[in-house]
């Protein structure tokens, strides 16, 4: 169809629409053996999307309750899982069972559970119990999707992560986010390193880097390069006892800031952005950018890490989970690699690239230049 006149297209798409969206054609589909896979197909796709959430809801229950934890060393039967839950092992049973159609537990013949391998690897996977635990709050911002988009809802993301609005916080409510995102930021870590180069890198500063995970990914890979972290002054009582605790007070400076009213730390001749730009509005990150490229010298690099939507092509994961996370957050957005490119070169720098994305759902890559 790529060939017809744009009218000719859109009055053909229309007509197809109206055609399988007629129940008639409907029945119909699912009487002709060539069309009933497509009908049943289609019909089973939208409805997983309609149990959507209840399919979040069972993985909320298994984790707060601990049980893929408890299966890792092997089966149970569901009244021993059922000890100490409140719960009889009639309920416990359904939950488990529901565990098995999400494809985390398996049900053996002799009634006991065991781990599938995906749920031995969310086990495994750092941070994600504590973020699946944390998806209370972004549950019941969605509750009312239409009020929150349209900027009507008061949402508990913005109580949770304060530092959007650039006040610095509670060391309390500091540490429950810094630790939050430090237990996310491995796989972010990894596949930012696996992507970008640092070879020739003499002095990185990590503006926004919380408690240090990134730097310290990069001090495990690059020993030979001088890191800074910059971020929040309540920030850095995180930053220090956690560096301390895996040996690295020695190789990482902190430096306690924010990038709205204090200046970037100097001498760097790379600036990593890791999960900050989609916090913000344009404005702040257009800002911030310009002050990136301000404090780089001439053959200075910005690396910016974090996911970025599909742009032109909708990402079935960024366009979805996190473009609803940063509206709930009332401060940022998620976008594109080509609008972060552009702001980059708003801002003067060039040789701008976008690499192209290992795990979207983990985080994206653009690299930019700042030419003498």
């Amino acid at each position: 169809m790529a060939f017809l006149p744009n009218a000719r297209r859109s009055a053909l798409d229309g007509w197809l629409n109206r055609l399988v969206a007629h129940p008639g054609f409907q029945e119909f589909a699912n009487r002709i053996p060539v069309f009933r896979s497509f009908a049943r197909r289609d019909g089973a796709e939208i409805f997983d999307i309609v149990q959507g959430f209840v399919r979040s809801q069972v993985l909320s229950a298994l984790v707060t309750l601990g049980l893929l934890e408890k299966l890792v060393d092997g089966p149970a039967s569901p009244e021993m899982l059922a000890l100490g839950s409140g719960m009889t092992h009639e309920r416990m049973t359904l939950l488990l069972k529901a565990g098995v159609g999400i494809d985390l537990l398996k049900l053996r013949r002799d009634g006991r559970f065991s781990l599938t391998r995906r749920g031995a690897a969310l086990v495994g996977v750092p941070g994600l119990r504590q973020m699946i635990l944390h998806h209370g709050a972004f549950y019941r911002d969605m509750g009312d999707p239409i009020a929150l988009l349209k900027g009507e809802a008061e949402t508990e993301l913005a109580g949770f992560w304060p530092y959007v609005f650039g006040s610095d916080t509670d060391p309390d409510v500091t540490r429950t986010y810094s630790d939050l995102m430090a237990d996310s930021q491995s796989m972010v870590a990894r596949d930012t390193l696996a992507t970008v180069s640092l070879k020739g890198v003499r002095h990185l500063a990590d503006v926004g880097g919380g408690s240090g995970a990134f730097l310290a990914a990069v001090a495990a890979d690059y020993p030979e390069i001088e890191l800074t972290l910059f971020d929040l002054p309540a920030v850095m009582p995180s930053a220090t006892e956690r560096l301390a605790h895996m040996g690295l007070s020695h190789r990482i400076a902190l430096k306690g800031g924010s990038f709205r009213e204090d200046a970037l730390p100097s001498h760097a001749d790379a600036i990593s952005l890791v999960r900050v730009l989609y916090d913000h509005d344009d404005d702040s990150v257009a800002a911030l950018i310009r002050k990136v490229y301000n404090a780089l010298p001439a053959g200075g690099r910005l690396i910016i890490s974090e996911p970025m939507s599909g742009g032109r092509t909708p990402d079935p994961i960024t366009d979805v989970y996190f473009a609803f996370y940063t509206l709930a957050m009332r401060t940022g957005r998620t976008r594109s690699a080509e609008a972060i490119q552009a702001v980059c070169e708003q801002a003067g720098f060039s040789a701008v690239r976008a690499h192209r994305p290992k795990r979207s759902y983990v985080t994206s890559v653009v690299e930019a230049v700042k030419h003498g």
